[in-house]
């Protein structure tokens, strides 16, 4: 029996730089009614999944930044920041091959500059940002780093092959064809669904895990019944026992029905 579904947002419930269909909303509203607890697991920031959690109606936790950052209204659960030293060795490699970081302190969104990267990442997302320079920046809370190419996104998955031999202590991962995520080895998403696995008692087996991109690797790892949407990369559905419709039918929805039945 399923008590815990652990779901990605964008391509997953949400259709990207769309909205959530009525489907959608109703399928979780009636699950949630249920007792089965649904969390959203994303590598968004912490205040913008917290909304979309209201939006949708949801009181469960939200595991934001890949996994590096667990809330419970405004009590914090799990954390998992970069050091102020692995902080610096990611800069220090993102200005010799030039390219956009986004930084993430204590929540907040940094840029050093308003260039084309981080304008359209914060349009698509509705999210704001600070410039600033980084050198300014008090390094205490680094929740994330976020490497941006949206010119060239072969770049973008060479790099998730090369950096980890680079950058053993870091949990490093595509989420999107143009991004490119540095947190702590402990922020993934498998990381923080066993967390609240062993918070609620809950096992493996009563949990469905479900993305899209490559981030949701680990989140499926995570899960007694794992899925990838229609719309999923393939490395994805590699990892899938199910494959679902894509997000643009309602391939959540169906995923629900399948597996839970008569929600």
């Amino acid at each position: 029996m399923i008590k815990l579904i652990a779901t990605d947002i964008d391509g997953t419930i949400l259709i990207p730089e769309g909205e959530f269909t009525e489907g959608v909303k109703k399928c979780i509203r009636e699950l949630s009614a249920k007792g089965i607890k649904i969390v959203l697991v994303t590598g968004r920031m912490n205040a913008a999944a917290k909304l979309i959690a209201k939006d949708l109606g949801l009181d469960t936790p939200v595991i934001s930044y890949q996994g590096g950052l667990v809330t419970e209204g405004d009590k914090i659960l799990y954390e998992r920041y970069l050091t102020e030293e692995q902080t610096e060795r990611i800069l220090e490699w993102s200005e010799k091959v030039n390219i956009h970081i986004n930084l993430y302190n204590n929540d907040v969104l940094y840029s050093e500059n308003e260039g084309p990267e981080v304008k359209r990442y914060c349009n698509n997302l509705h999210t704001h940002y600070e410039v600033k320079k980084f050198s300014e920046i008090k390094k205490t809370k680094i929740n994330k780093l976020l490497a941006i190419d949206y010119d060239n996104p072969e770049r973008i998955s060479r790099y998730e092959k090369e950096l980890p031999a680079i950058f053993p202590d870091l949990y490093i991962v595509k989420s999107t064809p143009y991004f490119l995520e540095f947190s702590n080895k402990e922020a993934s998403k498998y990381c923080a669904v066993k967390f609240l696995q062993n918070y609620w008692g809950i096992s493996e087996a009563e949990t469905l895990a479900i993305g899209d991109q490559n981030n949701d690797i680990s989140l499926l790892k995570a899960g007694g019944v794992k899925v990838a949407m229609g719309n999923a990369t393939e490395e994805l559905k590699q990892c899938a026992d199910y494959i679902a419709d894509t997000v643009f039918n309602d391939g959540f929805v169906k995923v629900a029905e399948k597996f839970i039945g008569d929600y």
